[in-house]
């Protein structure tokens, strides 16, 4: 089994114990909520655009909260556990573009609850998510205000934010603590961050990601 295919059943397998109602860290959003946008994601694509492009907004809301309605928790439980869908069905595309969604949103729901635990990764995927993290940390930390440093424990550094900054953070952690992070979990991230107070309070509130 992918990957992939193992975050995607370990998240289904989340939403089913845990219902319709739970909170996750997608701000507003409960389990339906991400469990609907996760099927329109793979199975809309022509409401998909809003999930980034902000004018596309509207339209990605409503047919959310319609396939909420006309699918239900549990038909949207099962449309995600059977997936892929659409054309996320291509050969070995799954494994390319839903690997990290998947990770982060069962993250989502995982370290919303009252108790939670890291998780050990294995090795192969802690490599992949290293190299997301430093081929994609311009874009992650574009919005950042301070110089960030990022130190991987097992080694690797990688730099992001502007280059001008006058302020800088050094956050340590591990690869996959070190993509949540870089993907806006900040407070939820389990890492150590080190610098001058108020640069490490303005880079754990600054909108972080894609």
């Amino acid at each position: 089994m992918s990957h992939a295919s193992s975050e995607r059943a370990a998240l289904a397998d989340l939403f089913t114990r845990l219902g319709p109602d739970a909170p996750t860290l997608c701000e507003g959003w409960t389990t339906f909520d991400l469990a609907a946008h996760l099927v329109l994601r793979e199975r809309r694509p022509d409401a998909a655009g809003g999930i980034l492009l902000k004018p596309l907004a509207g339209h990605t809301a409503r047919v959310q909260e319609a396939l909420k309605s006309t699918k239900g928790y549990t038909g949207l439980v099962d449309l995600v556990r059977s997936g892929p869908g659409g054309l996320y069905r291509v050969p070995g595309l799954d494994g390319v573009v839903n690997t990290t969604e998947y990770f982060v949103h069962h993250e989502d729901v995982r370290r919303a609850q009252r108790v939670w635990e890291p998780r050990e990764l294995p090795g192969d995927l802690e490599e992949r998510f290293w190299k997301q993290v430093r081929a994609g940390i311009r874009v992650f930390l574009r919005r950042s205000p301070v110089r960030v440093i990022l130190h991987r424990i097992g080694g690797g550094v990688a730099i992001g934010g502007p280059r001008d900054a006058t302020q800088q953070v050094e956050v340590t952690g591990r690869a996959g603590e070190l993509l949540l992070f870089c993907f806006g979990r900040q407070s939820h991230a389990k890492v150590d961050v080190s610098g001058d107070d108020e640069a490490v309070a303005r880079l754990m509130d600054a909108p972080l990601g894609v």
